[in-house]
């Protein structure tokens, strides 16, 4: 049995990935319909969030060097 801290960390390693994938486009059913029964709404939420302001902040940080 794992410890719950590693467990935290797979399923946010997990969320992470779900995200990821999503936001490219290249999930599958099958993996989708697997992450819809093992994830958490709120956590993939929060992490859906925090993905996209990292992906803003990258593009204008991105617009101002090329700017610069």
């Amino acid at each position: 049995m794992e410890e719950p801290s590693a467990q935290a960390k797979h399923g946010l390693r997990k969320t992470v990935l779900a995200v990821a994938a999503s936001f490219f486009g290249v999930r599958g059913s099958k993996e989708h319909e697997a992450d819809m029964a093992q994830l958490k709404p709120l956590h993939v939420i929060a992490v859906g969030l925090m993905m996209a302001a990292i992906f803003v902040l990258s593009l204008v940080l991105v617009v101002r060097m090329v700017v610069a």
